[in-house]
C-alpha cells in the first residue's frame, strides 16, 4: 500500500512522541532510532509497524540480528500479536560461509554486503510496505567492514526506499562512549533512546530528537518507560504551550480563620508552599483544601511521597474530615509517588493527567522533600517545578507543595531546598513553648496576588477540626524558634476537651 503523500505523518502509536514530531513522522523518509542496549529500539520498532497495520498500511521488519520467534516473543511480552507483519531475516551463518560463497576476486565484505542488501531490495519490491523497520544496521555495519562501502550501500537504500514511497526506521546500537555516526547525516531524522542508570532504584530512561528535517518539534529530553503494552513516552513541559485563561478567584479552606489571614483564601492559578518541621501540621493544612475541593463537586489530586493513602486518610477522619468517602465517588485522587521507580517526566505526566482529563482543580505535592529523591540534582528540580507550577498555573490550578525542614526547633532548621521564590504565597509553620507545653503557630510570610495578614497565629488540631487562635502579640522569636514570652496567657487558645493531636 502507498505511503501517502510525503506532507503527510505516519503515527507511530506511541501518543506522547507523536505529541514531540507534532503529529508523527512525515512519511516516505528514513530515519535513525539510535539507542543503547535494552534501550526499547525493537520495541518501538514493533509500534510503529503494529500502529500502520492498524491503518490499513502493509509493514515490513528486516530483521538482521534477532530471528522470528525471538521478535514474537517481545510482541507476546507487550500482549501484541505479529500476525500480519511481513518479516525478512538475515540468512544464517552457516549458510554465508558454505564452500561456494568463499570468494577469490573480490573483497568478501563487499560481495555480502550488496547480496543482503539485493535480498532485502527484492523483498520490499515484492510486498511493497508502506513502513520498513531495519533491525538492526550493526549488522550491515559488519557485513561492510569499510565505513566508505558501508555510507554508499547506505545512500543506495535511502535512494530505494524514496522512489517506493516507504518510511523507514532504522535502528542503531550505540555504546556509552561511542562517537556519532556517520550515517547520521544521511538520514531525515534521528532519535536517541537512552539508559541511564540510576545509584539506587530503577533504571531512568529517556529520549531525544537529534534532528528532524523540515520539522518542529519539542526539544530537550523527555523521560519515557517500557511497559507491559509497549513505551509510554512523557513529553516535557513547555513554557509557551497550551496558555488559558482563568478567572483569579479566591479558593477557600473552609476555616475562617486562615481564610482571613490570607486576606479571603488562597488564589486559583497560583502555588502555595507550606513550610515547617515535621509534625507541625504541614501536611493536614493541605488537606483541608482538598476537602474543600471535594465536598464543592471540584477534584482535588493527592501526591503522597511519604505516606501512605490509608495513613492520609485516618488523619483527615481524625480532624474528622470524611475522605474515604470523597475518593470512592472520585473527586479525590490519592496517589502514592515511590521515587526511586518513578521519574520525574513520568511524575509531572501524571499530573498533567489529571489535569487535562479529570477536571482537577487542587494539586498537592507531599512532599518536595520526596520529589527531590527522583531528580538527579537541586538544579535540576527548580527547572523542573517551575515548568510544571507555569503549567498549572495557566491552566488554573492551586497548586499546594509541602516543604519539611531538617531539624524541630532552633534556629538550625534549614529546607532541603529553597523553593520559596517561584511560589506565589509562602505559609510558615512552627513550633513554640508556652505554659509548659509544645504548640504551633502559623504565619503567611508572602502573597503575590493581593495582601495577607503578617500576624502569627497559634493553631491546633482536634477532632473537631483545626482551630486558629488570636495574634500572638505577647511572643517574641516565634519564628525563629526561640520564642520569649513577653504577657499574659489571655491571648492562648483553650484547651480542648476533645483528644488533641500534637
Amino acid at each position: 500500500m502507498s505511503g501517502g503523500p510525503p506532507n503527510e505523518r505516519a503515527k507511530t502509536g506511541i501518543e506522547g512522541l507523536d505529541y514531540i514530531l507534532g503529529g508523527g513522522f512525515p512519511r516516505n523518509r528514513i530515519y535513525l532510532i539510535e539507542g543503547h542496549p535494552g534501550s526499547g529500539k525493537t520495541t518501538l520498532g514493533l509500534q510503529f509497524l503494529l500502529e500502520g497495520l492498524k491503518q490499513g498500511e502493509t509493514g515490513l521488519c528486516v530483521s538482521l540480528s534477532e530471528n522470528k520467534e525471538e521478535l514474537a516473543l517481545v510482541a507476546s511480552s507487550h500482549g501484541w500479536s505479529v500476525e500480519g507483519l511481513r518479516l525478512y531475516e538475515l540468512e544464517k551463518l552457516e549458510d554465508q560461509f558454505k564452500p561456494e560463497t568463499q570468494y577469490t576476486v573480490f573483497h568478501p565484505g563487499e560481495v555480502e554486503l550488496s547480496y543482503t542488501t539485493n535480498q532485502i531490495r527484492r523483498r520490499i519490491e515484492e510486498i511493497k510496505p508502506a513502513r520498513v523497520v531495519f533491525d538492526s544496521l550493526s549488522e550491515l555495519r559488519l557485513l561492510a567492514e569499510d565505513a566508505l562501502r558501508f555510507r554508499r550501500e547506505m545512500l543506495g537504500i535511502k535512494q530505494f526506499l524514496s522512489e517506493r514511497q516507504c518510511t523507514a526506521l532504522m535502528l542503531d546500537d550505540v555504546g556509552y562512549n561511542a562517537s556519532e555516526p556517520q550515517v547520521r547525516s544521511i538520514v531525515h531524522g534521528v532519535i536517541m533512546l537512552e539508559r541511564v542508570p540510576s545509584e539506587y532504584g530503577a533504571s531512568r530512561r529517556r529520549l531525544s530528537v537529534i534532528k528532524m528535517r523540515g520539522v518542529k518539534f519539542r526539544d530537550g529530553f523527555h523521560d519515557f518507560s517500557i511497559l507491559t503494552g509497549g513505551l509510554e513516552v512523557y513529553p516535557r513541559l513547555a513554557e509557551a504551550e497550551e496558555r488559558m485563561h482563568h478567572p483569579r478567584e479566591r479558593f477557600s479552606s473552609g476555616v475562617m480563620e486562615l481564610d482571613d489571614l490570607l486576606a479571603g483564601g488562597l488564589d486559583r492559578g497560583t502555588s502555595t508552599v507550606i513550610i515547617g518541621p515535621a509534625g507541625s501540621g504541614k501536611s493536614t493544612v493541605a488537606t483541608l483544601y482538598a476537602h474543600r475541593a471535594a465536598v464543592e463537586g471540584e477534584r482535588a489530586a493527592c501526591y503522597l511521597f511519604e505516606e501512605s493513602k490509608e495513613t492520609f486518610l485516618e488523619r483527615a477522619a481524625g480532624l474528622g474530615l470524611d475522605l474515604e468517602k470523597q475518593a470512592e465517588d472520585g473527586n479525590l485522587l490519592l496517589q502514592q509517588v515511590d521515587p526511586a521507580e518513578m521519574s520525574a517526566g513520568e511524575f509531572s505526566h501524571k499530573v498533567r493527567e489529571a489535569v487535562a482529563h479529570h477536571n482537577t482543580s487542587v494539586v498537592i505535592i507531599d512532599s518536595l522533600n520526596g520529589y527531590l529523591n527522583a531528580m538527579p540534582s537541586e538544579r535540576y528540580l527548580l527547572m523542573h517545578m517551575h515548568e510544571l507550577l507555569s503549567y498549572l498555573g495557566r491552566q488554573g490550578i492551586l497548586t499546594i507543595l509541602i516543604v519539611a525542614q531538617n531539624g524541630l526547633l532552633g534556629t538550625t532548621m534549614q529546607a532541603p531546598i529553597d523553593i520559596t521564590y517561584l511560589a506565589d504565597t509562602v505559609i510558615v509553620l512552627r513550633y513554640f513553648e508556652a505554659g509548659g507545653e509544645v504548640k504551633q503557630a502559623l504565619s503567611v510570610i508572602k502573597k503575590r496576588k493581593g495582601g495577607h495578614e503578617r500576624t502569627i497565629r497559634e493553631m491546633r488540631f482536634s477532632e473537631n477540626g483545626i482551630r486558629i487562635g488570636p495574634p500572638l502579640h505577647e511572643f517574641q522569636g516565634v519564628l525563629t524558634g526561640v520564642p520569649v514570652f513577653t504577657g499574659g496567657n489571655q491571648e492562648m487558645l483553650p484547651g480542648d476537651n476533645d483528644h488533641e493531636r500534637a
